[in-house]
């Protein structure tokens, strides 16, 4: 298992687009690389949608957000054109980058077992450092503050945890 602190696996996949996207490349910048099982899925395209929406506050944070799922690049293209997404989605057909990152793993679903991508976001920093893990991720999830219900999306857990990363 990953470890904050620990140097993040190295990568190379094919973007929507099929452009190479290779984390040497990517040295110095912030990047928010997150893990999900599957194009155009409901609790995947919340999460897509909502790292859409907050991409221009991570641009603010000098971060690109990375989202890597098995799924090939025509359809990740469809995914993207669907619901109009702007971030980067990558391709790990292989399934490569979700073994060396320690998200490949037997998943349990209505007395069912099979491996799967278990929904995973790490923030690196331009060290090419592991500097956060959110493991079995809950995109969107309801939390009580003061008797009321409020949503709390885990696109904005990353911001400031990125932003407390910084020092911002």
């Amino acid at each position: 298992m990953l470890e904050v602190g620990q140097t993040a696996p190295s990568f190379c996949a094919l973007n929507q687009d099929d452009i190479e996207i290779c984390s040497r490349d990517l040295l110095g910048k912030w990047i928010v690389l997150y893990f999900y099982p599957k194009d155009l899925t409901p609790g995947c395209t919340n999460e897509a949608c909502d790292f859409t929406t907050a991409e221009p506050e991570f641009d603010g944070l000098d971060a690109i957000i990375l989202g890597v799922s098995p799924d090939d690049t025509a359809k990740h293209r469809k995914f993207i054109e669907k619901y109009n997404l702007s971030i980067t989605l990558l391709s790990d057909t292989s399934r490569k980058m979700c073994e060396d990152y320690g998200v490949w793993q037997l998943k349990k679903f209505m007395g069912r077992e099979s491996m799967g991508v278990v929904r995973t976001t790490f923030i690196i920093n331009p060290d090419g450092k592991i500097a956060a893990i959110w493991n079995k991720v809950n995109v969107r999830k309801t939390k009580s503050v003061k008797g009321e219900k409020i949503e709390v999306l885990h696109t904005n857990e990353v911001k400031e945890k990125l932003s407390q990363l910084q020092g911002k």
